[in-house]
């Protein structure tokens, strides 16, 4: 199940993040329109409802702000067209119009700081980094977020909604980054002020991105509540398109806990939205693959398939949303497997395949290209920094030839002088030492971000190859078995449980993978956490006991890896316990972790059939250890005779490994 939760809660940000005050009452402001007869008030009044329909009435709220907008430009009521511009920059971005939204953001921006509008500016810098936030521009989001929260501190003190929204929005870059302590912590303060304030739907918004983090934190029973409560909220504040969505995000934990038929009624719940919300194709496509995997879990494939046609017809609407539909094709293949349509199950599952094919190549492809641009960025700015360094070394040359002049022509002053020469010419060394500096912090930035970008490609390329040469082996066995169905009708069952185990040990490298690319250091613990679930899998997937995972004593349990090295220490383990029990049919196998001296020792020692490594082929099996061993600087040992087993030596220096004990 794939969930885009970031966009979910991009759209909930903005409930009541663009006004200091929120509409509470939609009638009282309409009452206020129709009688009052001053412009500016009347005016502000249509600005607030119009953002009240903003979330609840699209088409309402663009019919009252164009012609207040005019009234306002018209009767040169200045400080109402600098508010109106910037909410037509909300409705542009509720809209999905991005561009539209950062140009009305921006014009709004640019009035408010030639009339020293604070309030106003303190807005649109804040949206202005919700743009910059959606496009994935995460510094420059903060930078926004930062001015905002700084001109509400200094100017508008008294403003605390405002602060409350600036807190939730460091939050949720915090929660994008996965800094979720972080993020709870910005998300409590937000949520302490506007419970203060009696905010009952940014109160619900609080709660929901509270549940989004405790919910990536495995500790679901506070998501739920956290979630409860945003419902609650939305339903008191009258936002429906909130209380709809918060029923999906809900689902969602439900579907992780595999409580099937509470997801299924929440993701029902979130799709029954009155027409007036708007439609939100993506997220309906999102709700629908959901429900259809939960169907097909509990064992109902047919009205998983009627839930999957839903999908696909939000598809042929708009066919750019087939590259979010990967689940829906997967779980509606698997559907027609379950009721014997394997011809029309081979095709959808090829749809999967291919989307999933496209997606990887995309985003390698931009991967590669951002990796160039930021590298030729960084030679720029390395040759950029030597420059100032000599134009600084320079500058110290003539201003000390130009104090020598001085002194000697102003002899009668010398000790005037002489204590000026001394203070000019220290300052001008800490303003070198000060440029010398920086150009070492660059170097060491730059140093820095080149072995991140070197580590990224290789695990990007270690994904490639095991995900791809085990999607090639499941298009293969459907092909025969769509060509041989009429033949071997009767092993039919035997390869399609061949399927889904490959399959789930092809999910499970995945998120092996993905483990280790989210991560820019792994510890001791959580290798020897991974390793030790591997083992117990294994355990299970055999039926054998004998099955062993050590740590000795001795081994410091601080030490950290970086995340190549704990990746091929990890890989170079599966390797080596797959081979065991697939080509020496081993029974029992044990895997112990030492220290010795300098190295760390890792030995994998089974009791298979053994085999003479000097006579042995180098297949892939054997040549990916090596090439793994290689990558860390370790060595590698293998002792085996026919018929007595094998033993895998690993060892690996201490010495990185202390390293990365010492900069944590």
């Amino acid at each position: 199940m794939k969930k885009n939760n970031t966009l979910l809660f991009f759209l909930m940000l903005f409930v009541g993040l663009s006004f200091a005050q929120q509409p509470r009452n939609i009638d009282s402001l309409l009452q206020v329109i129709n009688t009052v007869e001053n412009d500016s008030i009347k005016l502000r009044a249509v600005n607030q409802a119009s953002f009240y329909y903003i979330f609840n009435d699209l088409e309402k709220a663009i019919e009252m702000l164009n012609p207040a907008i005019d009234e306002a430009r018209n009767k040169e009521l200045i400080f109402n067209y600098n508010e109106l511009t910037n909410t037509k920059g909300n409705y542009y971005n509720v809209k999905g119009l991005k561009d539209s939204a950062k140009s009305y953001y921006e014009k709004s921006l640019h009035l408010s700081r030639k009339n020293n509008f604070r309030t106003i500016e303190q807005m649109a810098l804040n949206n202005l980094g919700l743009i910059y936030w959606g496009s994935g521009d995460f510094q420059n989001a903060l930078d926004h977020f930062y001015q905002a929260l700084d001109i509400n501190t200094r100017f508008v003190s008294d403003n605390q909604e405002s602060r409350a929204n600036y807190l939730s929005n460091i939050g949720l870059i915090y929660q994008e980054l996965k800094q979720y302590d972080k993020a709870i912590e910005h998300h409590k303060k937000a949520l302490e002020i506007r419970e203060r304030l009696s905010l009952d739907v940014a109160q619900a918004i609080s709660n929901a991105n509270l549940g989004v983090c405790y919910k990536n934190l495995f500790d679901y029973d506070k998501s739920i509540s956290h979630y409860n409560r945003g419902i609650e909220l939305a339903k008191k504040g009258n936002n429906l398109r909130l209380y709809h969505a918060f029923h999906d995000n809900l689902a969602n934990v439900y579907f992780e806990l595999e409580d099937y038929p509470k997801a299924i009624e929440l993701y029902k719940k979130s799709l029954d939205r009155p027409e007036a919300v708007g439609s939100n194709p993506k997220s309906d496509l999102s709700a629908y693959s959901n429900l259809v995997a939960a169907y097909k879990t509990i064992n109902q494939p047919r009205e998983a398939l009627n839930y999957a046609q839903k999908g696909f017809e939000i598809m042929e609407k708009d066919p750019s949303l087939k590259n979010f539909a990967a689940t829906l094709y997967k779980n509606a293949a698997e559907s027609h497997y379950m009721l014997g349509n394997i011809q029309t199950g081979s095709e959808l599952l090829a749809g999967y395949i291919a989307i999933n094919d496209s997606i990887f190549s995309r985003n390698n492809a931009d991967a590669l290209a951002n990796y160039e641009v930021k590298f030729e960025t960084q030679e720029k700015e390395m040759q950029l920094a030597e420059t100032r360094a000599n134009l600084a070394e320079q500058e110290l040359k003539i201003g000390r030839k130009n104090t020598l002049i001085f002194g000697i022509t102003a002899l009668a002053l010398v000790l005037a002088i002489l204590g000026y020469l001394l203070y000019n010419q220290q300052k001008l060394k800490n303003r070198q030492l000060q440029k010398e500096a920086q150009l070492k912090e660059a170097l060491n930035l730059i140093a820095t971000q080149n072995e991140l970008q070197e580590q990224r490609l290789r695990i990007s390329r270690d994904l490639h190859d095991n995900i791809g040469a085990q999607l090639t082996f499941i298009i293969s066995t459907i092909d025969n078995i769509k060509y041989g169905f009429k033949l071997q009708n009767e092993k039919l069952g035997e390869k399609l449980q061949n399927i889904s185990s490959f399959t789930s040990n092809t999910i499970f490298e995945l998120r092996d993978t993905i483990w280790a690319m989210n991560k820019t250091e792994i510890s001791f613990e959580d290798l020897s956490a991974r390793i030790s679930n591997f083992i117990d899998k294994a355990r299970e997937s055999t039926l054998h006991t004998g099955f062993s995972f050590d740590v000795s004593e001795e081994v410091n349990n601080k030490y950290r890896f970086s995340s190549v090295e704990g990746m091929n220490i990890y890989r170079i383990i599966q390797e080596s316990v797959n081979n065991a029990l697939k080509y020496a049919e081993a029974k029992n196998i044990s895997v112990k972790i030492d220290e010795l001296g300098d190295d760390v020792i890792i030995s994998i020692q089974d009791d298979g059939n053994g085999f003479e490594p000097e006579k042995a082929q180098l297949g892939n099996g054997l040549n990916n250890l090596r090439k793994r061993t290689k990558e860390i600087n370790g060595s590698l040992k293998i002792d085996s005779k026919p018929g007595k087993g094998s033993t895998i030596l690993l060892k690996v220096q201490k010495s990185s490994f202390i390293k990365n004990l010492q900069a944590s």
